[in-house]
């Protein structure tokens, strides 16, 4: 990360948080992450989603799993095991028991087929009603790309800017993509909502990250970092990402 992530996030203020993430480029690298510095501070955290996501090493599927990870210092990852590499939502009766002993949720509420841009479709995304913090994240290699090429639902995004499947994607484009109630906002309402700019591995992704943030800002979206350094690995549990 490009500092300390204390720093940047509101939702590092020790009271219980649901946090979901959404979009596109990195949220569940980005999940683990923050996953792992709630954990290092003793925060009962739990890595779930509403969607379906792939499997760690360790699969926590009841609360007395989740306790003993908590006691050993780290995070718990919930869900129901479908049998094909991936798990969807914890069941019903799970998610209470969660939702009652854990001080944070860390949610990925959205799927974007590893590209680094989207716009959610009628079903998208699957926020739970006690969602209060929202991270929408976006990938800087998107960046003078085609929209056909490297946003999932292109044809959504094409009507968002007004644009064809051959138009290269800007930081005006994004900072629209981002902030639009048909785009990242979508459904974020009166929740708290924080954006994550992610790839930002080199000098120039660096300055055009910045010009991005300086746009969202000017249109009166203060709450947003760029990432950087954090590599995706194929099994997360109680890895470093960062």
């Amino acid at each position: 990360v490009c500092g300390s992530p204390e720093a940047f996030c509101p939702f590092f203020d020790g009271q219980r948080h649901v946090i979901s993430l959404v979009g596109g480029g990195g949220k569940t690298t980005t999940l683990y992450y923050l996953a792992t510095c709630f954990g290092k501070r003793g925060v009962r955290t739990v890595v779930m989603t509403t969607t379906k996501m792939g499997r760690p090493r360790h699969l926590c599927t009841n609360i007395a799993e989740c306790r003993a990870c908590w006691e050993a210092g780290a995070y718990a990852v919930c869900g129901e095991d479908l049998d094909t590499g991936k798990i969807s939502a914890p069941a019903e009766r799970f998610l209470s028991a969660l939702q009652a002993e854990a001080d944070v949720l860390l949610i990925e509420a959205d799927g974007s087929r590893g590209l680094p841009c989207k716009a959610p479709a009628a079903h998208e995304p699957v926020l739970l009603p006690e969602t209060d913090v929202v991270i929408g994240v976006m990938g800087l290699d998107a960046l003078d790309k085609p929209v056909g090429d490297i946003c999932l639902r292109a044809e959504i995004v094409q009507q968002l800017l007004g644009c064809d499947a051959q138009h290269l994607l800007t930081e005006e484009d994004m900072a629209k993509v981002l902030l639009s109630a048909q785009g990242t906002r979508k459904n974020v309402g009166e929740r708290d909502f924080f954006i994550v700019l992610n790839k930002c591995d080199d000098a120039v992704r660096l300055s055009r990250g910045q010009k991005l943030l300086s746009l969202l800002q000017r249109q009166g979206h203060t709450q947003g970092m760029l990432t950087c350094g954090m590599q995706r690995s194929e099994t997360y549990e109680y890895d470093e990402l960062a």
